[in-house]
């Protein structure tokens, strides 16, 4: 039975915006509006409110999406007489599926204090995923009627780009972490469409729409493959993000038609015992048990394989990302042959805070090693 969450009155609030704040740059690099940001969540009353409040947001956005999806209908009763386009809708849709996805995120203990994840609370957790996944695929219906949405065992996500991945200039997996989901990166996906490329942005097991039916699992490299197979290509680009790092650096370690990766905020080896309590409970919670997550965190160890990345990597590191028990991307760096490491000074985890600094850098270094045989940086 969980403890109380500290209701709504002052002590409430407090840890409310807490948890807000520390999510904060994660909130701005999925893309929301800041402003509406600091408007939502300040008015949460309790962690408890997170889900729900955000979830509404989201409703709101489908809501507009739906008026704008009707040829010549109103915004809003502000502008009663505006009409509005079908990219309108997509567009909400978009802002729905970041918003239903922020919803996804897990309120941690605070001073004691059980997190707010009862079996109801997982309940509608699962729905906000089940709604980002939705609002994301009807957003490609009317912005890109040519994505697919491509399914499998232990995945499941859409391929943007050229109709035939075979035919683009080089094809690329992007791969979320511990309670990231595909509806988190899609500035990264964009990036990657500009420059040519086809893009698969995918949840594996224990992620994004799965994550209700499955649990994380460390050799990814069967995922990967597995979506290779269905892609059709003979060779990909990987990205990982936070705990995806290290399932693209392992599977590009052990998968031959990985040709160039990318980690950001990847992890090169996991301390259980220095986990901090909110890690350590997010892993428990998406390994299935405490001690499906130690013996997780023990295989997330990067040393006997990083010097088989052969490809062309590059790893990107925040210097204000620190989290005991995390070692992050440099070992991977010195160890890995054909490697880059890129730090930036002020940013955190995800580099949020960051964006400009890393992200056209890890777009060019894709698009560069997949459309060039050599190795270049």
């Amino acid at each position: 039975m969980n403890k109380p969450t500290g209701g709504n009155g002052p002590r409430g609030v407090a840890e409310a915006r807490a948890y807000a704040e520390d999510q904060w740059t994660r909130a701005l690099g999925i893309g929301v509006d800041p402003h509406e940001y600091r408007r939502v969540t300040g008015a949460l009353g309790s962690r408890a409110d997170w889900c729900p409040a955000l979830r509404r947001t989201g409703h709101a956005y489908l809501e507009r999406a739906e008026r704008a999806g009707r040829a010549g209908a109103p915004v809003s009763a502000v502008s009663p007489v505006s009409p509005v386009s079908p990219v309108s809708a997509g567009e909400y849709l978009l802002t729905a599926a970041r918003w239903f996805h922020l919803a996804t995120l897990v309120p941690y203990e605070v001073a004691g204090v059980a997190a707010p994840t009862g079996p109801e609370a997982r309940a509608e957790m699962a729905r906000a995923a089940a709604e980002a996944d939705d609002a994301l695929g009807r957003a490609l219906a009317v912005r890109e009627p040519g994505a697919r949405r491509i399914r499998g065992e232990g995945f499941t996500g859409w391929l943007r780009g050229p109709r035939d991945a075979a035919t683009a200039a080089g094809a690329v997996i992007v791969i979320p972490g511990l309670d990231s989901a595909k509806e988190e990166f899609l500035d990264v996906t964009d990036a990657l469409l500009a420059r040519g490329l086809a893009v698969y942005a995918m949840d594996g097991p224990g992620q994004g729409a799965l994550a209700a039916t499955s649990f994380l699992r460390p050799d990814y490299e069967q995922v990967v493959g597995r979506v290779v197979d269905a892609l059709g290509v003979p060779r990909v680009g990987l990205v990982g993000l936070s705990l995806g790092g290290y399932f693209a650096a392992r599977t590009a370690a052990l998968e031959p038609r990985v040709a160039a990766v990318a980690t950001v905020s990847g992890p090169f080896r996991l301390d259980w015992a220095e986990l901090p309590a909110p890690v350590r409970d997010i892993l428990t919670r998406r390994t299935g048990g405490p001690d499906a997550a130690r013996a997780f965190a023990r295989r997330v160890d990067l040393t006997d394989l990083a010097p088989r990345v052969t490809a062309p990597l590059l790893v990107v590191d925040g210097d204000q990302d620190v989290i005991p028990g995390v070692t992050n991307g440099e070992p991977l760096a010195r160890l890995a042959p054909h490697a880059a490491h890129l730090r930036v000074p002020h940013g955190d985890h995800l580099l949020g805070n960051a964006r400009p600094d890393w992200l056209p850098r890890l777009a060019d270094h894709l698009a560069g090693a997949l459309t060039s045989a050599g190795t270049a940086m």
